[in-house]
């Protein structure tokens, strides 16, 4: 059995992982990652082919903390942050037989057919409306209690499909939306909380958190390939199976196996950024009464789809991408246009598409045959996007993910509660990923980053 040591071992090589460890390696600290898988990334993975750049997992982040633009800032210029066209600030949501502009202001909020009479003058009133007192209310009664039904079956609803690939009436806010919860309880509504933060005084730091849809030049594998680079890879060891975690005399003890045999690894620190349903099998010393807290976190399950066409026509697509609201049973979440957005992503003349389907309403969705859902793709490529029915696309790829995104729901708290407990009685370890702290790219750079300047103290 081969023994290695190093200061901090991080369970993961997704992109919490490797955020971590590239601001570690920075900071002087000796690193090392164990990945199951044969590659770097995580669920970022970005594939080439015929003129289409396409990603098999999330496709786009939003620059929500300056910890975001500080990294890409780190890395170049091996590595450049590409912020979305303007075309991106449209966004679409399904009615009846066409996609319709979601609102982006109160005048087009009071004037669109998404929404009813009714809740447009709700709308109005947002600003005078009671803040609510129930700190576990869902996303969906927030909005309903807010806005109106057909604000949360037209904005809200399609929103979570496309962000949480979730159930609005399950996803309790201040874990799912903390921000939205937050401008309510601080400033007693909506309107008036944006309004207010627009008016805060703003450093130079906080103005580099520009909101701005991004990815990377050429691809968001790029991003984590620019890190592989700075932590060197040697450092990394991939396909790495039967990875165990123990408290040792001096720190902690990785047992594993790779090609070469059983290795041991010990470390003074131990991060894992992995899913919560890798945490019991990773960590056997910790209680199953507190386990049980933490791997209990459901996942939606998503398959997505990668369309591409090479000529569009008279067919033109200047929007982030259309969402779907359930109560239109669609069999899709949503369909993202990355060409819309970024450059290069598809032969001049033509289009990309990212159909979204299953989640936790269809989850069954995501059992169909890859001829099944090639045919239900196929179908809305029609139907959806009104491609004439003798065009067919040129490119279709599948890509499944049985544990896509985690859903916040009202077990959140019990298992932030308990990441903390444990962090406490068992010093060294960190409990880190998408089990707490947010699911988008930003929330798990600024994690990342935060892991390694307390690390670094």
């Amino acid at each position: 059995m081969k023994q290695h040591t190093t200061d901090i071992l991080i369970i993961g090589a997704g992109l919490t992982g490797l955020t971590t460890a590239f601001h570690l390696v920075r900071g002087g600290k000796q690193v090392h990652i164990l990945e199951c898988n044969d590659r770097v990334g995580g669920q970022i993975h970005t594939f080439r082919e015929d003129g289409f750049i396409f990603e098999s997992g999330p496709n786009t982040g939003v620059v929500s903390y300056p910890e975001v633009a500080e990294l890409f800032s780190a890395l170049s210029p091996a590595c450049q942050l590409e912020t979305a066209h303007d075309e991106a600030k449209c966004r679409l949501i399904w009615k009846g037989n066409a996609f319709r502009a979601l609102p982006s202001g109160l005048f087009s909020a009071v004037t669109t057919p998404l929404f009813t009479l009714s809740d447009k003058f709700r709308i109005l009133g947002e600003p005078f409306r009671a803040k609510g007192t129930n700190p576990d209310e869902s996303v969906g009664e927030l909005a309903a209690r807010r806005l109106g039904k057909s604000f949360l079956n037209y904005a809200v609803d399609p929103f979570l499909s496309g962000v949480y690939a979730g159930d609005p009436l399950k996803l309790v806010t201040r874990y799912a939306l903390p921000k939205l919860y937050n401008l309510e309880q601080q400033y007693g509504g909506f309107i008036k909380g944006t309004i207010a933060k627009a008016r805060l005084p703003k450093t130079d730091r906080d103005r580099l958190a520009t909101k701005k849809v991004f990815s990377a030049s050429g691809g968001l594998e790029n991003l984590v390939k620019a890190m592989e680079e700075t932590i060197g890879r040697p450092n990394i060891t991939l396909s790495a199976s039967g990875i165990t975690i123990r408290p040792s005399e001096n720190g902690w003890q990785a047992t594993y196996k790779t090609s070469e045999g059983e290795q041991t690894l010990h470390a003074n620190t131990v991060v894992t950024t992995c899913g919560a349903y890798a945490l019991p099998a990773l960590l056997p010393f910790i209680p199953a009464v507190d386990m049980d807290k933490i791997s209990n976190l459901q996942y939606a399950p998503v398959v997505q789809v990668s369309v591409g066409i090479r000529n569009t026509g008279n067919l033109h697509f200047n929007a982030f991408g259309g969402l779907v609201p359930s109560c239109e049973k669609k069999d899709v979440l949503g369909i993202l246009f990355p060409a819309a957005c970024f450059d290069n992503r598809a032969p001049k003349g033509g289009a990309l598409f990212s159909f979204f389907i299953g989640g936790v309403k269809r989850s069954e969705l995501t059992r169909l045959t890859d001829d099944e859902l090639k045919a239900l793709v196929i179908h809305e490529f029609h139907a959806m996007l009104k491609f004439p029915i003798g065009i067919q696309p040129d490119m279709i790829r599948i890509f499944r993910h049985a544990h896509a995104i985690p859903q916040y729901e009202l077990s959140s708290g019990e298992r932030f509660a308990t990441i903390d407990k444990l962090q406490t009685r068992y010093p060294g370890l960190i409990l880190a990923g998408n089990i707490k702290g947010g699911i988008g790219m930003a929330d798990r750079i600024r994690q990342a980053t935060g892991i390694a300047e307390n690390l670094l103290m």
